[in-house]
């Protein structure tokens, strides 16, 4: 616990009628909660204040979320008696540096909607819950978003991540803005900015930041607050590169172009991962894929549907196509996006050197599908021998990306993407994408609405190693219910509850119960109203 106010001596009673400014700052790890809580002190220090700052750190969830609490009132000749923490319905100002943080105030107690200003960016952050999560673990950020609208007495909302990332620094400087422009404290912009040129550290970006989001904020009012939603997730941005590729591009944009509309959006998105992935090439056969799901979509009337069938293809293909394998995990460590992320989430200094650790266990599966396709197969086909590979290569290590040797062999990796399509994972994944879109489009002359589910079965698979191995077994146990469910003018809300009991849990308990159930009136006339009602 850290604590700072003014070496004012003298002793600590209070004084009858006094103002006191109670604030609490919730932010997550490496946002720079700590510089954002001495520039409020700074601050109000300068204007004539005394102040008292503590911080709790906290270890769950997001990697340490820490409450920064600061209390500050008008100078006089004796000391105040000022709290070490905030209390529910006892805070003037909440900032949060993240939608979540947000809600987890309110549901503290801080926000009251008498009294409370809160300052809160809109972007997301997700929490380790989130990202575990076999399926989409991702919360719903617009009820966050209305519940702390309502909240507070004066909400101030907008993605302050953003600014702060246009201009270069972190989010800390755009909160400080936001606060500056909400008016909530006493003070004048001058002093503000003071306080950011005093820490001497990133000075104009800071102040770029600041600016952007003062102004924002001032513009602010309750009343129109319901318009500063989370941005929308941006399209892929425009390539660049060889006059001859941006030809290529273009054309296959151009066929995109004339798909139907609904489905446009996702392809254009897709398209964009499959090229990054492999090449153009592979780009113009993902959009043959699509051409085939888009005739039995025309054939089986979709226009009703608004091509639903199509437009699920659309985003699962490119999924699959796009597998996780070995060269793909090298490319995406070895690229300087990559390092430039980490230097800017550390807050590494200019000058600094940093060290980049990484963990890797490969198995012997994974070493025997970057080899040719013969080859492969051929250890595949020898127990002993791939089971030798295994215990040569499966250990765990951990590698300094930094250094030149192990970057040039992740690099080397990287480089074998011009040779995938010979090597044994690819042809395995190839068979298993033409196998699974080859049952969707001949399901869908007979029940649409199932084959619509059997293509969205895909989010199951994801991942390489043992995470891509159990994922693989769930979508083959879920997809061998489908002939049971062909008849079934509800086949297709039944999938879907299996692909939903398959994401729940890693032993896969729920799934098996589900197709237990299945199984059991498989070739009656219930349906799925009638059997949840049963059971």
């Amino acid at each position: 616990m850290n604590i700072a106010h003014t070496p004012d001596a003298g002793p600590q009673t209070p004084l009858p009628g006094q103002h006191i400014i109670k604030l609490a700052i919730l932010a997550v790890g490496g946002q720079g909660g700590g510089v954002l809580s001495d520039w409020v002190v700074e601050t109000a220090e300068a204007s004539g204040y005394t102040v008292q700052a503590t911080s709790v750190p906290g270890v769950a969830q997001r990697t340490g979320a820490t409450i920064y609490s600061i209390e500050m009132t008008p100078r006089t000749d004796r000391l105040p008696v000022l709290a070490l923490m905030p209390s529910p319905g006892d805070v003037d100002i909440v900032i949060a540096a993240e939608l979540m943080e947000a809600g987890r105030a309110v549901m503290r107690g801080l926000v009251t909607p008498d009294r409370t200003t809160l300052i809160a960016s809109t972007h997301r952050m997700l929490a380790i819950s989130e990202k575990i999560a076999i399926g989409n673990g991702i919360a719903d950020g617009d009820a966050v978003f209305a519940t702390v609208r309502d909240a507070a007495k004066q909400f101030i909302g907008f993605d302050m991540e953003k600014i702060a990332a246009d201009a270069g620094t972190m989010i800390s400087a755009s909160l400080f803005g936001a606060l500056a422009g909400s008016g909530a404290l006493p003070f004048e912009r001058a002093a503000f900015e003071a306080a950011i040129r005093k820490s001497g550290r990133g000075v104009d970006a800071s102040l770029r930041a600041f600016g952007t989001a003062f102004e924002r904020a001032r513009d602010t009012h309750a009343s129109t607050a319901a318009n500063d939603e989370p941005r929308p997730v941006p399209g892929p941005a425009a390539p660049n590169g060889p006059t001859h590729l941006l030809r290529q591009w273009r054309g296959l944009c151009d066929r995109i172009a004339a798909y139907p509309l609904a489905m446009r959006d996702m392809a254009t998105r897709g398209l964009a991962k499959v090229v990054d992935f492999q090449d153009l090439a592979y780009g113009s056969d993902y959009l043959d894929r699509l051409d085939a799901v888009l005739e039995i979509d025309n054939a089986t009337g979709a226009e009703v549907e608004e091509w639903a069938l199509a437009t699920a293809a659309a985003k699962h293909v490119a999924n699959a196509m796009a597998y996780d394998d070995v060269i793909r995990v090298a490319d995406r460590k070895t690229r300087s996006a990559r390092f430039t992320r980490i230097e800017r989430e550390i807050q590494a200094p200019d000058d600094a050197i940093v060290q980049v650790t990484e963990f890797m266990h490969p198995r012997g599966e994974e070493v025997c599908s970057m080899l040719p396709t013969r080859f492969g197969r051929f250890i595949e086909a020898r127990p002993r021998l791939l089971a030798g590979l295994d215990r040569m290569v499966n250990r765990g290590r951990r590698v300094r990306t930094d250094s030149l040797i192990w970057f040039t062999v992740l690099f080397t990796l990287a480089g074998l993407r011009r040779w995938r399509r010979r090597l044994l994972r690819h042809a395995k994944e190839t068979a298993h994408i033409d196998e699974w879109l080859t049952q969707a489009l001949q399901t869908a002359p007979q029940n649409y609405a199932l084959a619509v589910e059997i293509v969205s079965c895909r989010r199951l698979i994801k991942g390489y190693s043992d995470t891509h191995q159990r994922g693989l077994s769930k979508f083959d146990r879920v997809l061998a219910t489908v002939p049971l469910l062909v008849p079934r003018q509800d086949g297709g809300d039944w999938l879907r509850r299996l692909r939903e009991a398959a994401l729940k849990d890693e032993d896969g308990g729920a799934l098996d119960g589900a197709i237990k159930t299945v199984r059991s009136f498989a070739g009656t006339g219930d349906t799925l109203a009638a059997r949840v009602k049963a059971d």
